[in-house]
């Protein structure tokens, strides 16, 4: 690490062995600077990968609101509070996301499995002659 992101660490009181965490497997690609999901990425490993992502993003930002609100109260600034109460505000839209992806991939996974149980509206696609050389047929079959 470099210097500067030692000083930061200490003054920010971000412990080592939390940035040295093993990183987890990215399924995510880059081609031409761009984040992009390979082509036979599953369903699933988007939604782990989101659903990570979400949770870091949460941890994060637990760990600001309280650097923020330790430091409004010692300065008791109006603008401290104000970046308080707009962190408070992405928090919880962050957990209304991770709820939001969980719902939907609970609809894919229902849609997946849904199939028609029965046609109701049969239609036939062809000319008049193929479809009475069919009645035809069915007839003699019978």
């Amino acid at each position: 690490m470099s210097n500067i992101d030692d000083k930061l660490n200490e003054v920010l009181n971000i412990a080592d062995e939390v940035l040295e965490k093993k990183q987890e497997k990215n399924p995510l690609e880059i081609i031409n600077d761009k984040l992009v999901a390979p082509e036979n990425a599953e369903v699933d490993t988007d939604f782990d990968a989101g659903r990570n992502e979400l949770y870091k993003l949460l941890e994060k930002g637990s760990t600001a609101i309280d650097g923020i609100l330790a430091l409004a109260k010692e300065g008791e600034h109006p603008r401290a509070y104000e970046v308080a109460g707009q962190l408070i505000k992405t928090q919880s839209e962050i957990a209304q996301n991770l709820l939001d992806l969980q719902d939907k991939l609970k609809k894919l996974k229902d849609m997946k499995g849904e199939s028609p149980k029965s046609v109701t509206n049969a239609l036939f696609v062809g000319s008049t002659t193929e479809l009475q050389k069919l009645i035809k047929k069915n007839k003699d079959k019978k």
